[in-house]
């Protein structure tokens, strides 16, 4: 028997406002300034002009985002947004952010004085890389590929002389087909010492037999003698497998001028920090229009009336917009505020060896935000400071449980690992998988795709690689 009945869910939906403001914090100041122009334009209600009546009460009002209320009207002095920053066009910091790798290979290639052929084939070659800087196709269906796709017909002799040349490209070891030319690219670009002559050998004639480990045959047919073999392997294991990922990392964007959304100041050991505004203009809503619904209310005109409809509509859109603008203004600095108390010692000089492990959660639970408004504010903000100019990303790392369920960062993962690789036996090094045992025994539970991830990121070869005589 089916039984019938009603039921009852509580769901949250955010108002107009609310969701304006989250879109409004997610933008870096630039794009802020551009939104910004782009309303003046949309909405001629908005005004950027000098309020010559301008009341002395427009510092932000402290309200959190989550508690927004879209309930009617607002009152007036939501109506003026006074933009942070004492000087209106202050001189400020910009730089570029860390360009991305295929970015990096196509100023080298334009650099050489090529034709217009070779510079296409050059750039069909560089967009079939993959991430970690190799070339995994075989020459016949790079040949086909830009007959098909981008209309050049050119044969395998050609594709082999610009290949070459990317080959000469920094990184070293870009274009490689596999590892074993990725190292023997490195080697030529290495000063040529006995180590770097014995490694090329190596790598050349015997890498097979040495991946193998099979270093007596090594020594044997390469007449080395052990001390020889010893150095020739210390060269290998720094090289680098992976040459794409030298010019990628978690900051790795298009090339692009960066302005800091927030400046940090040093006085005596007091921190604090500022808001530039840079273009970023005084908006308020301007009053002739208010003074137009009047007219239009008292007037018996119906087109009068429509206009005077229009009117408040641009109006209402107008403060919401301004009253979105304080709120970010408002969230942005209590998140930074509160990153500063966190990470205090480490703002006083830039030591690594200061900054605590932090999450978005530590932030969320200081300021009363939830985190996925902190994530929207971290997203693309960068802060100035007297060592540098750094996206507020830096400051946090991710969050992993331990056995006891204890929130722990990846620096502490990362130093665990690499006391665990420190600590083994060279001649038995500890694979992936045996690493995943050593941490657990260690209290931290991690999968073997994070091992060879942060095993990676510290420069930690694979087991084979580590392996001693």
């Amino acid at each position: 028997m089916q039984k019938q009945g009603l039921e009852l869910k509580q769901t949250q939906r955010l108002s107009p406002l609310q969701i304006q403001t989250i879109k409004l914090i997610e933008l870096p100041v630039q794009e802020l300034e551009q939104k910004i122009r782009a309303e003046l334009e949309e909405n001629p209600v908005l005004d950027d002009s000098p309020d010559p009546e301008r009341q002395q009460d427009d510092e932000p009002k402290d309200i959190s985002i989550d508690e927004i209320k879209d309930d009617g009207e607002i009152p007036s002095y939501k109506t003026r947004i006074n933009n942070w920053g004492k000087d209106p066009r202050p001189e400020y910091s910009t730089f570029s952010v860390r360009e991305s790798f295929t970015e990096s290979l196509m100023d080298q290639l334009g650099y050489r004085n090529l034709s217009q052929r070779d510079y296409a084939i050059g750039t069909f070659i560089i967009g079939s890389l993959d991430g970690d800087g190799y070339l995994r196709r075989d020459i016949g269906s790079l040949v086909d590929d830009m007959a098909f796709r981008a209309g050049i017909e050119v044969d395998e002799a050609e594709v082999e002389k610009m290949l070459a040349v990317i080959q000469e490209f920094d990184p070293p070891g870009v274009g490689a087909r596999d590892l074993r030319e990725c190292l023997l690219l490195q080697l030529k670009n290495r000063k040529q010492s006995e180590e770097v002559r014995d490694a090329y050998r190596i790598l050349n004639e015997q890498f097979q037999e040495f991946t193998n480990r099979h270093f007596g045959k090594v020594m044997s047919r390469l007449a080395l003698d052990e001390a020889r073999l010893k150095a020739a392997i210390g060269c290998i294991t720094r090289l680098n497998p992976a040459p794409g990922g030298s010019l990628e990392d978690s900051y790795a964007e298009q090339a692009r001028q960066i302005v800091p959304d927030f400046v940090l100041e040093e006085h005596d050991g007091e921190l604090s920090f500022t808001m530039p505004r840079f273009n970023i203009p005084e908006l308020r809503v301007n009053k002739k229009y208010s003074e137009m619904i009047t007219d239009a209310r008292s007037s018996g005109d119906r087109a009068q009336k429509e206009a005077a409809t229009f009117i408040r509509q641009k109006i209402d859109s107008a403060k919401w917009f301004i009253e979105a603008l304080k709120q970010r203004q408002n969230t942005l600095q209590r998140t930074m505020q509160a990153i500063l108390d966190f990470q205090h010692d480490y703002f006083l000089d830039g030591d690594d060896a200061q900054l605590k492990p932090m999450v978005l959660k530590d932030i969320a639970e200081q300021t009363g935000f939830d985190i996925s408004t902190i994530s929207r504010v971290v997203n693309s903000k960068y802060i100035e400071t007297h060592f540098g100019i750094f996206p507020l990303k830096y400051f946090f790392s991710e969050g992993m449980e331990n056995k006891e369920g204890e929130e722990v960062s990846t620096r502490e993962l990362k130093k665990a690992l690499q006391d665990c690789v420190d600590s083994e036996d060279k001649k038995k090094p500890l694979t992936d998988e045996q690493l995943v045992t050593e941490m657990e025994k260690r209290g931290y539970k991690v999968a073997r795709r994070t091992i060879a991830k942060y095993r990676g990121q510290l420069g930690i070869p694979l087991a084979r690689w580590r392996k001693e005589l």
